[in-house]
């Protein structure tokens, strides 16, 4: 079963597909986490989630974290022979419930081959993305280690007939603070340098921001590229709920995933991460994550389209007369302007500054781009560097950003809606589930 032909299937009958973040060191609690996930009242897919370790190689940590009882952050695919994975996803994609596998790495290689080994075909991530924000490993490098990556995820399609599936995760630069647009850009490019490599099974990300109505602007500005750039790909989008400093209440956290759920269905998105009422304080448990994939896939049912049987990937009209698209599309097409192929156009990018990350701190990142968010809790340019966004972007002149400033950025969100939790009236502008989940009743 192709991991995106089944998402896009499952949203053509009017659902959107949840999902949760999930890994165990433990083949057997991470096989009671993906049937519980299965079980879930949802339309759901799973995630193996891979630890720390293995994201950086570091399988000497693996060994002795695994012969010593230490607890892992994750699944080690890497340190189990290929038939141990297999005994965790047996009989599941067969039942129509396609696994994930999720990791952070700049060199993968060693999990492609893992995973591929054991009978899964998806997996995220990019070159950029599970680069600049997690280490310090050179960008060229990177791009050199997914490439070799995604000819191997090719090489295999070529030779089972089976179509992998890669999700960007450009969408999530940082989690937070990153205007929509460069956002945008590096997932659409992210997809393309997927795409030049083979693979043709694939899924653009985007993470929920500080402002719901920029974000509306954004998923549209991703889908509206992503038809003019990859026509010959079968594609979809997945929403991440807010990366973030999350809200510490129950009734915060349910208010901003309820949002997440909304700008999904309203911007025709196929797919959902969802996050917890925990996140603000401990990693979930299991029954954390069923009980965030249930309620948003209330929500979502609150919320839900019509069936669409025939519904192509990008069903949803994109609108491109927004502020989001034009940038997006101004970034992408400097980039795409570079020498190289798009691996070689992205590392020049980053050389010449076309993109540059606010307050990433990686050695190719040119770190002169800044941002601020304004008094609606739009993130916007303050700095540009050298973006090619001068004639397109509107710059506050002279906005220097302190330290006080970043910090009341980072928990915007949090404070935003902890604080609409403890107000009541705020009950009657939610649907029937989220009012019921939010006063601590089953949805």
């Amino acid at each position: 079963m192709n991991f995106g032909d089944h998402v896009r299937r499952v949203h053509a009958d009017g659902a959107l597909v949840v999902q949760p973040r999930m890994g165990m060191a433990d083949p057997a609690l991470m096989r009671a986490g993906l049937e519980a996930t299965e079980r879930a009242d949802a339309d759901t897919v799973g995630t193996i989630t891979l630890d720390s370790y293995t994201r950086t190689g570091d399988l000497d940590s693996v060994r002795r974290a695994l012969h010593d009882g230490v607890a892992l952050n994750g699944y080690p695919i890497v340190s189990y022979p290929a038939e141990v994975t297999r005994g965790v996803v047996e009989g599941l994609a067969d039942r129509g419930f396609p696994v994930q596998v999720r990791h952070g790495s700049a060199r993968p290689l060693h999990i492609f081959k893992a995973l591929l080994d054991a009978g899964l075909h998806a997996t995220e991530g990019g070159p950029v993305s599970y680069c600049l924000p997690y280490g310090r490993t050179p960008l060229d490098e990177s791009v050199r280690n997914w490439e070799a990556s995604c000819e191997l995820a090719a090489d295999f399609a070529a030779g089972t007939g089976v179509r992998p599936h890669l999700e960007t995760f450009g969408g999530c630069m940082l989690g937070q603070l990153c205007p929509p647009s460069q956002l945008v850009a590096i997932s659409v490019l992210e997809a393309l340098f997927f795409h030049s490599k083979g693979i043709r099974s694939l899924s653009l990300s985007y993470a929920q921001q500080t402002n719901a109505e920029q974000d509306v602007e954004a998923i549209h500005a991703l889908r509206a590229l992503a038809a003019q750039l990859l026509p010959g790909a079968d594609w979809h989008v997945v929403v991440y709920a807010y990366m973030g400093v999350y809200p510490r209440t129950p009734r915060g956290a349910n208010a901003l995933l309820a949002e997440a759920v909304r700008l999904a269905v309203a911007t025709g998105s196929e797919r959902l991460i969802v996050k917890t009422v925990v996140e603000s304080s401990r990693i979930p448990t299991v029954q954390d994550n069923v009980d965030a994939l249930a309620f948003a896939s209330a929500v979502a049912r609150d919320h839900r389209l019509p069936a669409r049987p025939d519904a192509p990937a990008a069903a949803t009209p994109p609108l491109t007369d927004n502020q989001v698209y034009q940038e997006a599309s101004a970034l992408v097409a400097a980039v795409l302007n570079g020498a190289g192929g798009i691996g070689g156009a992205l590392v020049g990018a980053f050389k010449r500054g076309l993109l540059d990350i606010p307050y990433c701190l990686h050695p190719d990142n040119a770190g002169r781009s800044r941002s601020y968010l304004d008094e609606a809790g739009r993130l916007c340019w303050s700095e540009l560097g050298g973006l090619p966004l001068h004639r397109i972007a509107t710059v506050r002149p002279g906005r220097r950003i302190t330290s006080g400033d970043l910090k009341q950025a980072l928990c915007y969100v949090q404070d935003r809606f902890d604080a609409v939790a403890l107000d009541r009236e705020a009950d009657r502008s939610v649907g029937t589930a989220e009012r019921e989940t939010l006063e601590g009743k089953p949805a």
